[in-house]
């Protein structure tokens, strides 16, 4: 063990304990929430809604990998099931033959427009209305913070996007 760790007191543990606890719970609680209600997974929805709020609805895959902070990879799996499901389709970029632009379907779009209320509901229920409009100040603030001194060690999945 090397004598430079700078170990965590017990009010720090509790406190990473906490914050770890809800990063994991958070995103499976909004899965299940979305799922029943829209039947829409997360990952779904956070391709539906970056498509809805490009221009024209249409996005390259490599620009909509990059807003998510996604590897192509996985969106691609991804866009191949959602195919299936008839939420987005492909088509050749007429810009570049290398890449695909993704658009939203009739479907896809009634499927965000369903889940969008539950969905806002969820997060003001269980993010803004439990705190006061200091601790949502100070939230933010932490969590702005937190991804910055991530970005700094060059370990965030996507240094340049920053949602605000």
């Amino acid at each position: 063990m090397s004598s430079d760790t700078r170990w965590l007191d017990a009010h720090e543990q509790e406190i990473w304990r906490a914050l770890r606890e809800l990063l994991w719970g958070f995103e499976s609680a909004m899965d299940r929430q979305l799922i029943r209600d829209s039947e829409l997974s997360g990952v779904e929805y956070s391709v539906l809604a970056a498509l809805s709020e490009a221009d024209d609805g249409i996005l390259r895959a490599r620009d909509l990998a990059r807003q998510l902070g996604w590897e192509r990879s996985r969106l691609s799996h991804l866009l191949k099931r959602m195919e299936t499901k008839g939420l987005v389709a492909r088509a050749e970029c007429p810009t570049d033959l290398r890449g695909f632009n993704i658009m939203m379907t009739t479907a896809g779009r009634d499927a965000i427009v369903k889940a969008a209320p539950g969905h806002v509901s969820f997060v003001r229920e269980n993010v803004f209305d439990p705190l006061t409009e200091e601790e949502r100040e100070a939230l933010h603030s932490a969590a702005m913070k937190i991804q910055a001194s991530i970005r700094e060690a060059g370990l965030w999945v996507n240094p340049g996007v920053q949602k605000g």
